[in-house]
């Protein structure tokens, strides 16, 4: 039997075992398989495969709509009542070093150092002012974000509650939760308020 044969045998093999696998079987092998694919290096562990239930509800949907409605509405529930605000009720902190957390995706990688803040990558997917001319397109552009929708403090309790976790306004977005997950502290995302809300920003220029 030939090298090309073979492989093809077991493919055929291990596409039959999975047809008579059940949908949680199929995902638990799936994950076993992943598991022993990665191996762990500095900071980042294997518990990053493992996914909480939004990331397991979102990942078992269809692409659209992604949830059925009432899965939506629970989701959305649930993850906007996790969201926390400062306890001493600044939301705002300082535009500049906002931006700076906006320019950076360093962070949360094995390579780099965990005892050095991570940072946003915010233009990664958006745009966010005219002085940056490279940005990504993945999300919507986020320039005079403020300006049009108001400088507001249910305005900002609403940009604090997106960067914290998307996952409360919008059920499976491809958004990080900055906050929920841990990836910005909480000076860090007032910092990235900031930039979005301050009207001295750039952002609302």
């Amino acid at each position: 039997m030939t090298r090309r044969t073979l492989a093809g045998a077991i493919a055929l093999t291990l596409v039959a075992g999975c047809a008579t696998m059940s949908d949680a079987e199929v995902r638990q092998r799936s994950l076993d398989v992943m598991k022993a694919s990665f191996k762990e290096r500095g900071q980042a562990k294997l518990d990053r495969l493992n996914q909480d239930e939004v990331q397991a509800l979102c990942s078992r949907a269809p692409t659209d709509p992604p949830l059925a409605k009432a899965d939506e509405e629970r989701l959305v529930t649930a993850q906007r009542a996790a969201i926390r605000y400062p306890a001493d009720g600044r939301l705002l902190g300082d535009w500049r070093e906002g931006e700076k957390i906006a320019q950076t995706g360093v962070g949360k990688q094995f390579s780099d150092n965990p005892s050095v803040p991570a940072g946003g990558n915010c233009y990664a997917c958006h745009q966010m002012t005219k002085e940056e001319i490279s940005y990504g397109t993945i999300g919507p552009s986020l320039y005079q974000f403020a300006k049009l929708r108001g400088y507001g403090e249910d305005m900002q309790k609403y940009a604090w509650g997106k960067v914290y976790n998307p996952q409360a306004y919008t059920a499976c977005s491809t958004m990080p939760r900055f906050g929920h997950n841990g990836i910005l502290t909480e000076d860090q995302i007032r910092h990235v308020v900031a930039l979005l809300m301050d009207k001295d920003s750039p952002v609302n220029k």
